[in-house]
């Protein structure tokens, strides 16, 4: 499986290329079966920069230092060397994330302002499950390769992430799977239909990359508030989804983080918020999303409402 190579901190392209004897070295190095480490790539980097600047005079101290500080001994060729933590992220538009998404254009066309809070910041322990099935660094929006046709800003994926390895700096590599399409009703997510099909295979290739399933972030139900059949069969069909993904997944007691709604598209929200909070199954958490600030569009929450409400999580040991 190839994952995009990734050298934090950027800048190699200062640098001239190495000398013919240490080129036969490289080469010599990369047949290991491990491959080239960040690690090794970023020293690889700090040396040349270090030659280019003594013939220069340039002073690249910088980035020197902000090469050495992203620094990390995970491969490029193979990020699973080490126990890869799986969080699955599914449901619809505030999973996929909206926040600083505003129709700020004359046409309406919405747009992501590019904000990304700290909380949101990349990291070199989280990874994500991209659309063509490779492990890539995972940066906001994490989903814009997923809800390709709608426009993505900042979900509550990453500041959970980040939120995890705060806690326990030991946790290991985070390895999300973002799987969550605006839009979608909870009838789309039966087992047999196409998102939960297409869930279902993800997560299974997460697993089978090495990895251990730690839990499910699950924000859905916006679009089941405009009709009272869906409000009334949403208890029963929310609870044979998570029945059925954990018996997929052969992961009975998967801990499920289920948001509970802050918005809806209908006049049903509260009727749809108390068959959330009405469903008992173990392992099964609500985090309640009310109050939190919303986008002027009323539907989806901000940036800051998206991080805010990663501190209603019990996060996993």
């Amino acid at each position: 499986m190839t994952a995009a190579p990734i050298v934090a901190g950027g800048g190699g392209s200062v640098a001239p290329p190495p000398p013919a004897e240490e080129k036969e070295e490289l080469e010599e190095e990369s047949n290991d079966d491990m491959g080239f480490s960040l690690f090794d790539l970023n020293l690889l980097l700090v040396r040349d920069l270090v030659d280019y600047s003594a013939s220069t005079g340039y002073m690249l101290s910088l980035i020197l230092l902000a090469l050495l500080a992203h620094a990390t001994s995970i491969s490029c060729q193979n990020i699973l060397e080490q126990r890869l933590n799986i969080i699955i992220l599914a449901g619809q538009s505030n999973m996929a994330g909206r926040g600083g998404v505003a129709n700020h254009s004359v046409r309406g066309i919405p747009t992501w302002d590019g904000d990304v809070p700290p909380q949101c910041q990349p990291n070199p322990w989280i990874f994500k499950l991209s659309a063509d099935m490779a492990w890539v660094e995972a940066r906001e929006p994490i989903h814009a390769d997923i809800d390709a046709k709608k426009t993505n800003g900042i979900g509550p994926g990453m500041a959970f992430a980040n939120a995890v390895l705060r806690k326990d700096p030991n946790f290991g590599l985070v390895g999300l799977v973002p799987c969550a399409i605006g839009g979608t009703n909870i009838s789309q997510w039966q087992k047999g239909g196409f998102l939960y099909e297409q869930l279902v295979k993800r997560a299974q290739m997460a697993l089978r990359s090495g990895g251990a399933y730690k839990a499910m972030l699950w924000y859905q139900g916006e679009t089941d508030t405009i009709y009272k059949q869906d409000v009334e069969l949403y208890q029963g069909r929310l609870k044979r989804f998570f029945n059925d993904l954990r018996s997929d997944l052969q992961a009975p007691r998967l801990p499920i983080f289920q948001v509970v709604l802050a918005s809806g598209q209908g006049r049903y929200i509260e009727e749809v918020r108390e068959a959330q909070l009405k469903i008992e199954l173990p392992n099964v958490e609500n985090v309640d999303a009310k109050g939190l600030p919303l986008e002027p569009d009323g539907l989806h929450l901000t940036t800051p409402a998206q991080f805010q409400l990663v501190t209603g999580y019990r996060y996993m040991g």
